[in-house]
């Protein structure tokens, strides 16, 4: 199926690893034409090449997304390079355990500033490209905001505001054509996550556990799950799709407990 995705232009944030990367290689090979935003620009130019090795063009921004003049930084340098925004990706984010106990005003704050401000002030700076091209935004979302986790406050409230700020956005740009969804991801393979499995003291018993909960297939969803249905949204495939929260996640959010396998 063609996407109609070939020479259009996506920042991708935290497009060096992960998700982000799974997004960006998958935009890529529909002959999108990817700009990769992070905070470490040889990680950024090692995807750039990744996409290269694939015939297309690319671009690395380095940016540190908590400070707003980056954001627009960022807008800038694309618009500066390619002329044109298709389309926004926010993924860049961490689950940093900012809990309430453990926490403080400053560390609440500097959370949201890591998680969501920066989707907003992405889309912000974005705007009169995206109203131009009848662009579309895809926020990448997680289920700690519907299901909690404990210990991570900050990670959740942001996650609420991600999936909020997706139903707002979708409503206050329908005048100018632009569609915004979001995905909600559970438990994704991801370095980030493999990092944090392997600071607890059993990491397979844990992983054994998590993934029992998983009612499809009982395994972890893979980055180019969550990547493909990416591409889709982002696609005039998907025109009459927005302001959706949609669920990657292999059932783990809405079946039954019941399924757990024990």
């Amino acid at each position: 199926m063609d996407l109609f995705l070939k020479d259009k232009v996506f920042i991708v944030s935290g497009g060096a690893k992960g998700i982000g990367r799974a997004i960006v290689l998958a935009l890529a090979k529909e002959g999108a034409l990817p700009v990769i935003v992070g905070r470490n620009q040889q990680d950024n130019e090692k995807v750039v090449q990744e996409v290269r090795q694939l015939g297309v063009q690319s671009l690395a921004i380095e940016a540190e997304l908590s400070l707003p003049e980056a954001c627009k930084q960022a807008v800038d340098m694309t618009l500066a390079h390619f002329g044109r925004i298709d389309g926004i990706v926010n993924n860049a984010g961490q689950n940093d355990g900012v809990g309430l106990e453990n926490g403080s005003y400053e560390s609440f704050i500097a959370s949201y500033h890591k998680n969501v401000v920066h989707y907003y002030m992405m889309v912000h700076y974005a705007l009169a490209a995206l109203k131009k091209s009848k662009g579309v935004v895809l926020n990448i979302s997680s289920k700690t905001a519907e299901t909690g986790q404990g210990g991570t406050s900050g990670y959740a409230a942001a996650n609420g505001a991600r999936n909020a700020l997706t139903r707002e956005w979708a409503v206050e740009l329908l005048p100018y054509g632009i569609r915004v969804n979001a995905i909600i991801v559970a438990e994704c393979a991801t370095p980030q996550y493999d990092k944090w499995i392997q600071t607890l003291p059993d990491p397979e018993k844990t992983l054994k556990k998590i993934t029992n909960r998983i009612p499809l297939e009982h395994r972890m969803t893979k980055a180019e799950e969550i990547a493909d249905t990416a591409v889709f949204l982002l696609s005039s495939r998907s025109s009459h799709t927005t302001g959706q929260l949609v669920y990657v996640d292999g059932g783990y959010v809405h079946l039954d407990r019941a399924l757990i396998k024990e």
